[in-house]
């Protein structure tokens, strides 16, 4: 069983990873900026909605994500413990994180509250921690696969 899930994890995590750094890219080039384009009276509903569908695609990957770089960093996986590569990546997973709940979050709140392209222009800024993080992270995974 260690063989299989020193073989199996890292496949998992880069897998995980790379489906956040495909989608984050979307968000920040296409649909971040199109939400500026949504019709204030529109922009409201758009935003709620937009919430709860993309909590459905990412909740459960950002999970997955998070368990199998914690499976890297605290199990007994043999070659990856204590790399620089395992603590950068672990580090980049928590700026992601703290920037989504603390940040992202928040700013999608109030334009669910109160549409305002000051807020839209918040969240492709913001979201640029997001994507430099999860690009890195994904050249991290790739690197942990060897």
């Amino acid at each position: 069983m260690p063989d299989q899930l020193n073989a199996l994890v890292p496949i998992v995590h880069a897998g995980a990873t790379w489906f956040m750094v495909g989608l984050i890219w979307f968000v920040q080039i296409v649909h971040y900026p199109l939400m500026g384009s949504v019709p204030d009276a529109a922009a409201t509903a758009y935003a709620r909605s937009h919430q709860r569908r993309t909590t459905w695609i990412v909740a459960p990957v950002m999970l997955i994500e998070a368990m199998s770089a914690a499976a890297l960093f605290f199990l007994p996986l043999g070659r990856f413990n204590g790399t620089p590569l395992l603590w950068t990546g672990l580090l980049l997973l928590v700026a992601i994180w703290i920037s989504t709940f603390a940040v992202l979050v928040p700013l999608h709140e109030r334009l669910a509250r109160q549409p305002h392209p000051r807020i839209v222009r918040g969240l492709v800024v913001w979201n640029w921690v997001r994507t430099i993080s999860w690009t890195a992270r994904g050249i991290i995974a790739l690197g942990l696969l060897r």
